[in-house]
């Protein structure tokens, strides 16, 4: 049996991302109390100096563990789009500038793909978790979400991009309900993974 105290760091201070986190996690049923970086006063924004998504996850979950000493789980992740050499990819909040916000990003996304033919506007979110111990351990997950650029903003839920990305049924994420877009995103994906490595880690049964 793990000595680890049955609780859970969401090491985020994306409030829309550990929102989802939260859902996705919680409904899983892994008897977990879920933590949030806000019982953390000390806790501060980790600077994501890796090249990828995963280096990134893992910065953000070290930073975390060293804090609490509690197992933490954190992720990273972005838009990729193929057109434009992988951009924005692990830039993607920082896109055009941190203060720009989503909508003048994506509005510049659909100038910069004016000329892109409709096949050539292939793009995929993805999702690095990493789920960090005390005693040092670490695993990784990963989830890829594939789909197109838009030629529109559509939908109201969701967050970032999700109204310019469009899935091969033809909706946007931003038009799905929660329980249904984490049943296909990047991040759902990459949770789903997640959450069995935490079943191994907690002796969790659903």
């Amino acid at each position: 049996m793990t000595s680890f105290p049955r609780k859970l760091l969401i090491a985020t201070t994306n409030p829309s991302k550990r929102r989802e986190m939260e859902q996705i996690l919680g409904a899983a049923n892994l008897n977990l109390e879920l933590l949030t970086l806000e019982s953390f006063p000390d806790a501060q924004e980790v600077e994501e100096t890796g090249e990828t998504f995963m280096e990134n996850a893992h910065l953000k979950a070290q930073s975390a563990v060293q804090l609490s000493s509690l197992v933490v789980i954190a992720d990273d992740g972005g838009l990729c789009i193929d057109a434009l050499g992988g951009q924005p990819g692990i830039k993607s909040h920082r896109f055009l500038g941190e203060s720009t916000s989503f909508q003048e990003k994506m509005t510049s996304i659909f100038k910069m793909m004016a000329e892109v033919e409709e096949e050539a506007r292939t793009c995929r979110f993805q999702c690095a978790v990493v789920i960090a111990t005390p005693d040092g351990r670490t695993f990784e997950c990963l989830g890829v979400c594939e789909g197109r650029v838009g030629h529109e903003m559509l939908g109201e839920g969701g967050f970032g991009y999700d109204p310019l990305f469009a899935l091969p049924d033809g909706r946007h994420t931003a038009e799905l309900l929660p329980a249904e877009k984490h049943k296909i995103s990047h991040r759902g994906q990459a949770l789903a993974c997640a959450i069995e490595v935490l079943k191994s880690l907690f002796d969790a049964t659903v």
